[in-house]
């Protein structure tokens, strides 16, 4: 049994008191609830230390982990039972975890109250889901209109060797040293490094208000917990509105080696870009890790262009093994991206005219009868295919790591992707290379969650 603490805490940062409706929506353990949510995010935050990404393994080593949210007439108290000791210092919760404990309940509050439960913001439409997006955004004060535009969103897997981990560590210094700011999916691994890498890079520039911004959301927070140096943590509702999040908010994106869930990112981006509509958008994309990954992304540029077309390496650019020339071009990219705006009069902190398809913004469950029904076919129209290709990798992502997904595919076996056969044959081969170099999970010993017919 591991170690724990109960304890009482006040948050950290600024959290508005809370109604008793609200307190009660997360007391509240029926299925309509808050409490689980807020549990299951909670316990991933304090368990940030523990290298894992086995969300079921966790809920059931601290099974008896609880959290409540206690109304006082001077603000909110956290009541926490039997919590990780890791988050502990000397009986004192470290300040950081406290932090992103505040934002959990921030996200999830508002999310429910102003989102969900409200009527002014109409889902089902492009408009009002980009407009949702927004507003969750500014409410955790990730919108800074006073700032030029720096920042760069790194995408990559949380399971990574030892020398990948170094470079996007090197990468990421030499990111800081043009003082550009971090935003990533806030876990280990590719999401880790680069914010580590421009933490010392900012720190020898004298960069006293650094970015490292993490974007998560609740089905995959337990797998990809916030590491420590995250300083902006925002929960989104969804993986979709999560994926929107990081388009809208970041000037620039790299990409560093990783499994299904950064493939899954690359369809999503390169769909969205490939839209007629996005045909003059600046966004400077760069695919790059050290010499060991080159045959990586041989095999990931091969299946784009198979699937998406010879016009799709026009969005991205491959540099492998050059930090250095990773960083000044997208350096470059970023200023190119200032010019682009200021000459539209476009926010520097939100990208509004880039246009995200509803294949794209859509929440897709990943149960055994939608994976089975996706279309996986190189006759639909290039976005619709990136859409769906997305779904795919969303789903084997849940199924990897998600504890809804894994839960599904204990009880009732492998999901089934159905393609033709080229394609099936291609996409085989990319996820069976993405087995071999180890790249689907964390901890314990990978069992498929798919299988292709």
């Amino acid at each position: 049994m591991p170690e724990t603490i109960s304890t009482t805490i006040s948050p950290e940062g600024s959290l508005e008191i809370l109604s008793q409706h609200e307190v009660s929506r997360l007391h509240d353990t029926s299925r309509s609830g808050l409490h689980e949510l807020l549990r299951r995010c909670a316990l991933a935050v304090l368990n940030c230390g523990t290298p894992t990404d086995d969300s079921l393994a966790l809920m059931e080593a601290y099974h008896d982990f609880d959290i409540e949210v206690i109304q006082q007439d001077r603000g909110v108290r956290l009541k926490l039972t039997n919590a990780p000791a890791e988050a502990f210092v000397d009986g004192r919760m470290i300040r950081g975890i406290r932090e992103h404990l505040s934002a959990v309940l921030r996200d999830i509050v508002y999310v429910y109250n102003e989102i969900q439960s409200h009527q002014r913001f109409d889902l089902s439409t492009g408009e009002g889901t980009t407009n949702a997006v927004f507003h969750i955004l500014r409410k955790a004060g990730t919108l800074k209109p006073g700032r030029d535009p720096s920042l760069v969103v790194c995408w990559g897997g949380h399971s990574i060797n030892r020398e990948e981990y170094e470079y996007t560590k090197d990468v990421g210094y030499h990111l800081g040293l043009r003082e550009l700011d971090i935003c990533t999916g806030c876990g280990p691994g590719a999401m880790k490094g680069p914010m580590k890498g421009a933490n010392v890079a900012h720190a020898k520039q004298r960069r006293h208000q650094g970015r490292y911004l993490g974007v998560s959301e609740p089905g995959i927070i337990a797998a990809e917990a916030p590491n420590p140096i995250v300083n902006e943590l925002v929960v989104m509702p969804d993986i979709e509105k999560r994926l929107e999040a990081f388009v809208r908010l970041g000037h620039g994106i790299i990409v560093f080696p990783g499994g299904v869930g950064t493939a899954e990112e690359i369809l999503y981006l390169l769909g969205i870009l490939l839209h007629p509509d996005n045909a003059d958008m600046e966004l400077p994309v760069i695919f790059t890790g050290p010499a060991n990954s080159a045959d990586y992304f041989r095999r990931i540029d091969e299946f784009l262009v198979y699937t998406l077309g010879e016009a799709v390496r026009r969005h991205y650019r491959i540099i492998i093994a050059d930090p250095t020339d990773v960083a000044r071009t997208m350096r470059k990219g970023v200023d190119a991206v200032t010019d682009y705006r200021r000459a539209r009069q476009d926010a520097f902190y939100y990208n509004w005219r880039l246009t995200v398809d509803r294949d794209f913004q859509e929440p897709f469950a990943a149960t055994h009868e939608a994976m089975a029904s996706l279309a996986l076919r190189r006759d639909l129209p290039v976005h619709r295919l990136a859409a769906n290709l997305r779904r795919a990798f969303s789903g084997i992502v849940a199924g990897n790591v998600k504890e809804d997904g894994m839960r599904a595919i204990a009880a009732y076996g492998p999901f089934t992707l159905h393609a033709e056969a080229e394609l099936m044959a291609r996409l085989d081969a990319l996820l069976n290379s993405f087995v071999a170099q180890g790249r689907m999970k964390l901890s314990g010993e990978y069992s498929p969650c798919y299988r292709l017919a």
